[in-house]
């Protein structure tokens, strides 16, 4: 399965992390690597330790060219050759030592406000550009989560629909009043695969086939991303029983705040316990979290009980399987883009893209029962900086709530 992961480009860091401080440590796929950017604004992710004595270069000087080790000096440019060793250059002019000294390296790109890398074979594919990074007039976030699970159990939560019926509006319910009525009940489930993943499609008693959520559905975006129409969640692997959560959030400001040009995309970490070590349970996305780790770092799975609400988890497991075949096989995996991305990035099915386009005046917008709650609190994750907050506030012109619970 990491063959197959590698064959993927991952969300690693925010591009505003890279301005605050030019180097970052960074844990991908059971690697120790250093991210950073150099004075030119290029970016490189490296072998974390120096191959002179090893150590860390997240500490390293970053020159107009590369990163060069605090302890002796010793430099490196993006493909990981060593350029510079500075006192070995007093003795081997020739820079015998130099030429044969290098790291391992990968490719680093932004996206969306997001760095993103692949440590995969080359030719590498395509860099997902998806055409959400490129709708006007709205604010952009990106929050960060390190969770102590394997990467698959969270994203099975993509392809799970029933669990927003008990985990995101039960639960919620029950934690603030246990007298509290159980919401409408799911009746009808489908699954559908496509080019970028799976759709999963869904009908409760209060909703019929001709609700969005049945006629286009949300996606399973492959291999380790969700798409709701309004953010993204991607489940990126550290190791075998860590992953990093990142979330994409639009929030489209009202028609009275347009043009909207946001210069500068905030990202942020979202923390998952509270000062007690209990976990965080007010968000929508804390509260997965908990699901998650709930299992255990590498879920058991010859335990669990399937069932007909399951099929898309069996689904999205048979295929994953399918794709460990097709890299032994030496054959690119699904998901795997080989043609540059159209203008305007990748189309994904979303169930109010009109909304997104086009817009609300604000007091629809505010009357609105489900894009009215988005415009005055963030709901996907605790812990919003104040200044983020401010900066939305400003882009929409709609004071914003504080923290609380969460019930959809």
């Amino acid at each position: 399965m990491g063959k197959v992961l590698r064959r993927h480009w991952h969300p690693i860091a925010g591009v505003d992390e890279l301005e605050r401080s030019p180097t970052k440590p960074i844990r991908l796929l059971g690697e120790d690597l250093v991210l950073y950017r150099d004075k030119s604004g290029d970016y490189g992710l490296l072998d974390r330790h120096c191959a002179h004595r090893r150590a860390d270069l997240s500490q390293g000087i970053v020159e107009q060219h590369g990163i060069r080790c605090f302890y002796h000096g010793w430099q490196y440019d993006a493909t990981g050759q060593c350029t510079q060793q500075p006192f070995e250059e007093q003795v081997d002019p020739a820079g015998s030592l130099c030429a044969r000294t290098r790291l391992k390296a990968y490719s680093v790109k932004p996206a969306g406000g997001m760095l993103w890398a692949y440590l995969g074979p080359f030719p590498a594919p395509e860099l997902p550009d998806w055409e959400a990074f490129h709708w006007a007039n709205g604010f952009v976030q990106v929050v960060f989560s390190e969770v102590p699970c394997n990467w698959l159990q969270a994203q099975e939560n993509s392809i799970d629909p029933v669990h927003f019926e008990w985990t995101h509006a039960n639960w919620s319910r029950r934690q603030r009043d246990d007298g509290a009525e159980y919401v409408p009940t799911h009746t009808k489930l489908n699954f559908e695969e496509f080019e970028h993943g799976f759709l999963y499609k869904r009908v409760c008693e209060d909703t019929s086939e001709e609700d969005p959520l049945w006629t286009i559905g949300r996606v399973c975006l492959w291999p380790h991303g969700f798409f709701l129409g309004d953010h993204f969640e991607w489940r990126v692997p550290i190791d075998d029983e860590n992953m990093l959560s990142v979330t994409w959030s639009f929030i489209r400001v009202p028609r009275e705040s347009e043009p909207y040009d946001q210069q500068h995309i905030p990202s942020w970490y979202s923390p998952i316990q509270d000062s007690q070590g209990n976990w965080i349970t007010t968000h929508v996305i804390n509260q997965d979290i908990v699901a998650w780790v709930g299992q255990g770092r590498i879920t058991d799975r010859t335990r669990e009980t399937l069932g007909a609400s399951d099929r898309g988890i069996a689904l999205l497991r048979r295929r994953l399987l399918d794709d460990i075949d097709a890299v032994e096989a030496g054959r690119d995996p699904k998901g795997v883009l080989r043609d540059p991305p159209p203008e305007g990035g990748l189309y994904l099915p979303s169930d109010h893209r009109e909304f997104f386009l086009l817009g609300l005046p604000r007091e629809a917008y505010l009357r609105h029962p489900k894009w009215g709650r988005l415009l005055t609190q963030f709901i996907f994750h605790a812990g919003q900086p104040e200044a983020v907050r401010a900066a939305c506030e400003v882009a929409t012109g709609v004071p914003m709530k504080r923290d609380g619970l969460i019930d959809l």
